[in-house]
């Protein structure tokens, strides 16, 4: 290492300078700001949440704060406006900040407080992506994939993989607030790395279905429910090149809906039970995550977990204790679901799978029961 040109010390040739100070741009920086903020509020009271390395909490008798901390960015909410003001005058002293006011927008995502609870929408974002893509005039679809869609690899390939790579990369993050695209976008997702014509022809369909919806966002409402409801279901063999299957959830808690994943399995499943009890083992592991969650910010759940499935066999397997000789090779996620149902945390129910909202995250829907699904999970444009 030499000392940098300009500020070369000529009586201490060999000597280099000691960082005091994290900069932008060294390896370091992001954890050393982190450890100092941390610190810094663990001094003050809050507590560091174990589920999340974001989330400081403050509880001290009846007084309670909740701090997310992304980089530079803080979201703090509190019990009381003195509390808030208490704490805001301690983080002022030891931080160079600036109080925005209300939530208002956060991460790219506007957040509209409204009569029924807040509603959470990327309207900006949707029309940047549509202006990325050239279509600001295109006509609008109903759904966001065609039924009978399932992308192959089996045709020319795209002229321009930067430009997919891109728009696919935006539509990722669109789907924080628009869980209605997210089998779609996931399914594009998979052939970032070589993408074809009739991967580009399905992300733009996707678009168009945006130029239609562009105002549509996810609305949270004020409840008094406290429970946790789940919903799961996979699409056995459904990816044409390697027959992997694509399981699906989303988590309520109360009316609102808190966690959605849609997600291709990482090996071949033998049976549609299989590619279904698959599916159930990932959302009893985030259904056991949010519980902890929530126990840690002092709203802890009394009752069990209610998992719906429409699979029968997947439902069995979660009951009943006798190893079959068809269960060996998912063994692990056996066992680890049977756990919880046997400790009460978790049931595991059967629903029509007429009523199955999770097809919406395996599969391409008809429009009527694609609407109908939608407005299941709270998807909607913005309320007057």
């Amino acid at each position: 290492m030499h000392q940098s040109y300009g500020f070369c010390d000529t009586f201490k040739p060999d000597h280099m300078c000691l960082l005091k100070r994290s900069l932008y741009g060294l390896k370091q920086a992001p954890r050393a700001w982190y450890q100092r903020f941390a610190t810094f509020a663990s001094s003050i009271g809050f507590t560091h949440s174990k589920s999340d390395n974001s989330l400081f909490i403050y509880k001290h008798g009846p007084h309670t704060a909740y701090l997310l901390l992304y980089v530079d960015d803080i979201v703090l909410v509190t019990s009381s406006t003195a509390l808030r003001e208490s704490l805001m005058t301690l983080l002022g002293r030891e931080f160079a900040m600036k109080d925005l006011g209300s939530l208002s927008y956060f991460l790219g995502i506007s957040v509209t407080t409204n009569a029924h609870g807040l509603f959470l929408s990327q309207k900006t974002y949707v029309d940047d992506i549509i202006s990325r893509a050239g279509m600001s005039s295109c006509n609008p679809v109903k759904t966001p994939v065609d039924t009978n869609s399932k992308l192959g690899n089996s045709v020319p390939a795209y002229a321009n993989p930067s430009e997919f790579r891109s728009l696919a990369g935006a539509l990722q993050y669109l789907t924080f607030t628009r869980p209605d695209i997210l089998y779609d976008v996931q399914q594009i997702c998979l052939h970032m790395h070589d993408s074809k014509v009739c991967h580009m022809h399905a992300l733009h369909h996707i678009i168009r279905y945006l130029q239609g919806t562009s105002s549509f966002g996810l609305q949270l409402t004020k409840t008094s429910l406290q429970s946790l409801v789940s919903y799961t279901d996979a699409d056995w063999g459904g990816c044409p090149d390697t027959r992997r299957s694509t399981s699906g959830y989303y988590v309520f808690f109360g009316n609102n809906l808190v966690s959605w994943s849609a997600k291709r399995q990482p090996t071949v499943s033998r049976s549609s039970a299989e590619a279904e009890y698959r599916g159930v083992a990932n959302v009893v592991s985030e259904s056991c995550w949010l519980r902890n969650l929530l126990l840690e910010l002092h709203c802890p759940i009394s009752k069990a977990t209610i998992v719906l499935c429409d699979n029968i066999s997947a439902i069995y397997l979660s009951r009943n204790p006798v190893q079959h000789q068809r269960t060996k090779h998912i063994e692990m996620d056996i066992h680890f679901v049977r756990e919880k149902v046997a400790r009460g945390q978790v049931r595991v129910l059967h629903i029509p799978t007429r009523f199955q909202i999770a097809d919406i995250f395996t599969k391409g829907l008809p429009r009527v029961l694609f609407e109908d699904f939608r407005i299941s999970l709270n998807v909607r444009p913005p309320l007057a």
